[in-house]
């Protein structure tokens, strides 16, 4: 913590004389009364409000100091923090197609993925990852980060229902959706790059073949691990209709083959998920990859920060008057 007005501080040398007009004058403006002699009272024990009678000027001397800490303006430290943390570089390419509104997972797929997804960012704090979604066509929704914060909020933002409402086309460009995270992945310094590639579907859109993207991958040194979403058979899918949402058994139709023969590729690993257990320990697994040594560069912001300074001003000085006009009250 830093002060911005640190002049202010000058103020703290009006405490001196005030402490010496109490100790020297202020008694001669008490009231007082004679006897003949005070031997009596030479050993007599000391009450607890003896004992406390100085405590309201203290608490008033407190108080002053704190008011001028405030008006210093403190501020919290504001600089560059660079350090070396054990991560690696990740991708996670999700499938955001109607299909995925499937409600063989629980409440369905793509919510399933995504609080799946969410509980592997949170227990990898120190690696780079990103988030590429795709249907008909892909995006980046969050370039790699370290800020899991941001990550998070961007990954909790995808709805289920892009693809249906047009945002993005629909269909199933796998090749398309690992080209983006392949991408994202080629200026990485990092000794391990892996990008998580999670569908339901087989490749039907998009002008690159899933294998296409994965040569690509595989000569920039990236591992793809994939993850097949969905039931052997047949699954419940939402229809709209008037008044409410009517189910309809849909037929999964998952390219495993494609899908095994890009991780084979690129020396990763392919997975099958029929229900949110499988799901989750599928990430499980995934989370044990290897690390490697990057650096990281954070930057904390500058804000205000008076405020247990004022509070500690105003706590002070409500307990020198609460002590002044009750137990240490005087008469006259």
């Amino acid at each position: 913590m830093e002060f911005a007005n640190k002049e202010y501080f000058a103020l703290l040398l009006l405490l001196v004389p005030y402490v010496v007009w109490f100790l020297l004058f202020r008694k001669k403006s008490e009231p007082t009364m004679r006897v003949s002699s005070t031997e009596a009272y030479r050993f007599a024990p000391k009450s607890w409000r003896q004992r406390i009678v100085h405590l309201p000027i203290v608490l008033r001397c407190l108080c002053f100091v704190a008011l001028v800490c405030v008006l210093a303006r403190p501020q919290t430290y504001n600089a560059w923090d660079n350090k070396s943390v054990e991560g690696i570089d990740i991708m996670m390419a999700m499938d955001v197609s109607t299909s995925m509104l499937a409600e063989d997972l629980k409440p369905n797929r793509l919510e399933a993925a995504k609080s799946v997804a969410a509980e592997f960012i949170a227990g990898r704090p120190n690696d780079n990852i990103g988030l590429t979604i795709f249907a008909g066509e892909s995006f980046t929704q969050c370039p790699m980060t370290t800020d899991h914060a941001s990550l998070l909020s961007l990954l909790g933002s995808v709805r289920t229902d892009i693809a249906a409402r047009g945002i993005i086309s629909d269909g199933t460009a796998i090749g398309m959706g690992l080209a983006n995270a392949v991408s994202r992945l080629k200026s990485s310094k990092a000794k391990s790059k892996v990008i998580i590639l999670l569908t339901d579907g087989s490749n039907n859109m998009g002008d690159i073949s899933p294998m296409t993207s994965a040569e690509i991958a595989k000569s920039m040194g990236i591992r793809v691990y994939t993850i097949a979403v969905g039931t052997n058979k047949v699954a419940p899918y939402p229809v709209p209709v008037a008044g409410g949402v009517q189910y309809v058994n849909m037929p999964v139709e998952i390219d495993t083959k494609t899908l095994a023969d890009i991780a084979a590729t690129t020396d990763g690993s392919a997975y099958r998920a029929t229900n949110n257990r499988e799901l989750s320990q599928i990430y499980k697994d995934i989370d044990q990859l290897e690390k490697t040594k990057m650096d990281v560069k954070r930057f904390s912001k500058r804000y205000e920060a008076y405020m247990p300074f004022a509070l500690a001003a105003f706590v002070l000085l409500l307990s020198e008057i609460l002590l002044r006009v009750t137990v240490l009250r005087r008469i006259p």
